[in-house]
């Protein structure tokens, strides 16, 4: 087996890190998303809690950083939907390169996810603002794009470099 996936292998912790980083935050969101949701809701029934014009656009923002930042979390676990029905039908080196072929496909569309969102950002989002909270930027709105882009770029790597190893890997390791 080529020395490159042995000197990989040091940055594995690395990985692990910023997953557990990214599960945290995405659990944080989730706590505040669902808080913020009680309070509105039982701020329309009670009268005296009050029920905030902000909390639909917060909770539709929070959800959007949870959605894009649990899908980096599925490409490092490999839990994302796909199509395994046929692979055991299929040569398993075949396989082995359909899996190259569709991590490559997918660091490509994080490396589009990067520009484009940054551009987004900076550009759309740096010039418009909440209706209900005229103070803050749009920005937040557009910003998990490019900062799934990227955590999605480092998994997906990751994810590549396991695809090459399991080439040089014999049968049963």
């Amino acid at each position: 087996m080529p020395l490159i996936f042995s000197r990989l292998e040091k940055i594995k912790p690395l990985y692990d890190l910023m997953d557990k980083v990214i599960l945290f935050l995405c659990k944080l969101l989730l706590i505040a998303d669902i808080a913020i949701t009680t309070m509105s809701v039982i701020g329309r029934q009670i009268p005296f809690i009050p029920d905030p014009a902000w909390s639909e656009e917060l909770v539709l923002t929070l959800m959007s950083y949870m959605a894009v930042l649990s899908a980096a979390l599925a490409i490092r676990r490999k839990s994302h939907i796909r199509m395994t029905t046929f692979d055991r039908f299929l040569p398993k080196t075949f396989v082995k390169i359909l899996d190259l072929l569709s991590d490559i496909a997918v660091l490509v569309l994080a490396v589009i996810m990067i520009v484009v969102g940054w551009k987004y950002a900076a550009g759309l989002g740096a010039v418009g603002s909440y209706i209900s909270m005229p103070w803050l930027s749009k920005f937040w709105m557009y910003f998990p794009i490019p900062i799934a882009g990227l955590a999605m770029l480092i998994f997906e790597l990751e994810r590549i470099f396991l695809d090459l190893e399991a080439f040089y890997r014999k049968e049963g390791e």
